[in-house]
């Protein structure tokens, strides 16, 4: 089994608006045009067997579409393989609520976006929603370092994810990026061995630079083969999870990558698939040829 844990998609009125306004940000190009058709595509080339959406509510009011959305997908998701999380931002005041009901309707995670949502990890308002998230055995996704848009913004960076889990130790906590994307110092000392699961999107490939940008091959390099290997076994390979970022890398690559990073057999099967489908608690399936 293969699952992709970290994917973002659009509804198709808006992908192509915000996919631009994103890889002019970011100085980097997409890999698909963040439709959902485009991600069922890739998948079964990739021989994919789920991927799990992400979506970020930048704003308070579009948790109500966000959850909806993310409930109709889930369910359909035996036929098509997607899986989304709810959205919430730190802003709105009925969280309980939000969440309760996320948890009532057979949705798996929540995903914050400290940077995108303008709000430490540590503060009040996110510590609220991960205890509560917490208390409905939901699955807690956040940004973790930098971001490649916003390369200054330290919303996400690994003091306020170590603030967050000395206040709170959540179960379910899942750090993106491998606990800090482009601060791999900083997270390997300070958030290996800890009660979290580390994600391994937009950090094994080169980003691929947007027509008309100026980006150098140097900016921003991939975290490199030994540390990646030596963080995964530190940590637990049992406690990584496979994830791209698609639309922003290649799946195809992005398993390839993994392949080649040194990983024995057992530890790549439970890297690509065997640790979330225990993480999201799916039925097994047999692995894609």
């Amino acid at each position: 089994m293969i699952i992709d844990f970290h994917t973002h998609t659009f509804p198709e009125e808006i992908a192509a608006h915000a996919i631009g306004k994103l890889a002019k940000s970011a100085r980097a190009k997409n890999y698909l045009n963040g439709t959902l058709g485009a991600l069922r595509s890739s998948m079964q080339e990739s021989g994919i067997d789920y991927s799990v959406l992400l979506p970020v509510a930048t704003k308070p009011n579009q948790e109500k579409d966000i959850n909806n959305i993310a409930m109709e997908i889930n369910s359909h998701s035996c036929e098509t393989g997607l899986i989304s999380f709810g959205g919430i931002h730190p802003d709105n005041e009925d969280y309980r609520r939000i969440l309760r009901q996320c948890a009532a309707n057979g949705i798996k995670g929540i995903k914050l976006h400290p940077i995108f949502q303008r709000t430490y990890l540590d503060d009040i308002r996110c510590l609220r929603i991960i205890e509560c998230a917490c208390e409905h055995n939901l699955i807690i996704l956040v940004h973790a370092g930098y971001d490649v848009s916003c390369p200054d913004s330290g919303y996400a960076s690994v003091p306020h994810i170590v603030s967050v889990l000395d206040k709170i130790k959540p179960d379910k906590f899942v750090l993106a990026h491998m606990g800090g994307w482009f601060c791999w110092q900083e997270a390997e000392a300070e958030l290996v061995g800890r009660n979290v699961w580390l994600d391994t999107s937009f950090c094994l490939l080169p980003i691929r630079p947007a027509p008309d940008t100026q980006r150098a091959p140097e900016e921003n390099p991939p975290l490199g083969r030994e540390q990646f290997l030596r963080m995964v076994r530190s940590h637990g390979a049992d406690r990584i999870l496979f994830g791209t970022d698609s639309p922003w890398s290649s799946q195809r690559e992005s398993i390839h990558a993994l392949e080649e990073s040194g990983l024995t057999a057992s530890e790549l099967s439970a890297v690509l698939g065997g640790n979330g489908a225990k993480l999201l608690q799916l039925p097994e399936k047999n692995v894609k040829q």
